[in-house]
């Protein structure tokens, strides 16, 4: 194809708009969830008030259930983990998360005892096509958000729920996580209704 022949081939999809470039524009604000564990159910309340202060009220909290996928914590932190998903009212910016992921570290660092943390803290957002994590540990899977703190993407909604990658975390791939996950995203989705009113 001579270079006429490609320039009138772009000149018709600009005219009718089949290769139209995507817009730059500010994405939908996200709805702030964290993770809490540790192994003393009085310190569970305390650190959800914790998080409260530093970002606004709940309007979920999970029941309080066994962390019992894994033992990857048990050096630091012992046995009979106990665990609580919550979100919070107020939806952020996405690329808040960095910042939060680095506040809850510090949250950590306040109950510490000995240099080893009592309470495990997780921030991440829902949208209403993913579960997001912030971490501090790379991965072929993450992405850097800047400030130490890379994202991974847990959870993807398809088919009408929440639906598991290869390398998602056994609690966050069963079934109780996934039906957690998916009564906050009914909530977000009011929200967003709500917003559009």
């Amino acid at each position: 194809m001579r270079v006429d022949q490609l320039s009138l081939s772009h000149y018709n999809c600009l005219q009718t708009g089949e290769a139209e470039m995507g817009k730059i524009k500010e994405p939908r604000p996200v709805k702030l969830i964290a993770s809490i564990f540790t192994g003393d159910e009085t310190l569970l309340a305390v650190a959800r008030g914790a998080l409260v202060k530093h970002f606004g009220p709940l309007d979920y909290q999970s029941e309080v259930l066994p962390f019992n996928h894994t033992s990857y914590y048990a050096c630091e932190f012992g046995e009979g983990l106990l665990r609580q998903i919550v979100a919070f009212k107020g939806l952020i910016p996405p690329d808040c998360l960095a910042a939060i992921k680095r506040t809850t570290n510090e949250l950590e660092m306040t109950w510490a005892e000995n240099g080893r943390r009592r309470v495990n803290l997780d921030p991440g957002y829902l949208s209403l096509g993913k579960l997001v994590l912030a971490t501090t540990k790379d991965y072929a899977h993450r992405i850097y958000l800047g400030q130490g703190i890379y994202a991974e993407v847990t959870l993807h909604y398809k088919h009408g729920a929440f639906q598991p990658w290869e390398w998602t975390y056994p609690d966050y791939a069963s079934p109780p996580y996934r039906a957690i996950f998916a009564q906050i995203r009914r909530i977000y989705a009011a929200q967003l209704r709500e917003s559009t009113i």
